[in-house]
């Protein structure tokens, strides 16, 4: 009998669709999600053509976090997970949140049902995140006696004040999409988080692929970055874009009628 993948891909018009299929176990993390997890993950950072991915959970939940029993099974998968060779680096586990920050196009979250532990820190690595009114987040490690160690604090930090980061990682307490909204860990809340999704990424594939990729590695490089070094990087990044082809094609189709417009080319690498 053939098993299904844990992660399903689809692209349709420059957009990838990420499904994370493990529904009967609530898209529960064991090891081989996690692989698939980083395997998608390098695999649409090499895809020069996609726009947009949109990540989400076949079934009722998103993601209600770590397997532990399929986890703690074996002390080598632990060891699989933890191993890294510099500590400043991304483990296995925090690839797969960390890894969604290091591909040039806008990452989407459609958040429905459980969203917990690790199943947030995915929903962290992202650049937008959509939930339902009523789905469930928490950082849930507190729970089991840990720390969240799955790279979503880089995200966090960014996201929410410390104290209020503080409160959640030590109380493991689950909040719902309006709470999210209100704290900051969530972009947008909406009834069909999927739909939402791909209507703003839509809206960005229309503009060019290069100042798209730019903005994001700017945002991300600069947020905590000194000002000199952000002035720096702005000005390096637009002279990149201002000498590519997309840049001149963005111009063009401003100024011309929709059914003139060029198709943009491919992004350069960044």
């Amino acid at each position: 009998m053939k098993t299904e993948p844990c992660v399903e891909i689809t692209i349709k018009q420059q957009i990838a669709y990420v499904t994370l299929n493990r529904a009967k176990k609530h898209n529960a993390l064991n090891l081989a999600m996690f692989q698939a997890i980083v395997k998608t993950i390098k695999q649409l950072k090499k895809n020069k053509d996609i726009r947009a991915i949109i990540v989400s959970g076949k079934g009722e939940d998103f993601c209600s976090g770590l397997d532990v029993k399929s986890v703690m099974k074996s002390p080598l998968n632990m060891v699989k997970l933890l191993y890294k060779t510099f500590p400043w680096r991304s483990n296995l586990a925090q690839r797969v949140s960390t890894g969604w920050r290091t591909i040039p196009v806008p990452v989407f979250m459609a958040i429905q049902g459980r969203c917990w532990g690790g199943g947030l820190q995915i929903a962290l690595g992202a650049d937008f995140r959509i939930a339902t009114p009523d789905a469930s987040l928490s950082i849930l490690e507190g729970r089991w006696g840990l720390i969240p160690d799955m790279g979503g604090t880089i995200a966090l930090r960014e996201l929410v004040k410390q104290d209020v980061a503080l409160e959640l990682a030590m109380t493991a307490q689950m909040i719902d999409g309006n709470k999210a909204k209100e704290l900051g860990l969530v972009t947008h809340i909406d009834e069909n988080p999927l739909e939402r999704a791909q209507e703003l990424a839509e809206v960005i594939c229309k503009q060019s692929p290069d100042s798209i990729a730019a903005t994001k590695k700017l945002y991300n490089k600069s947020w905590w970055s000194s000002a000199g070094l952000a002035l720096a990087r702005e000005s390096y990044y637009q002279l990149k874009i201002l000498l590519g082809k997309n840049s001149k094609i963005k111009v063009y189709n401003q100024t011309h009628e929709k059914d003139q417009h060029k198709e943009f080319t491919s992004r350069k690498r960044w």
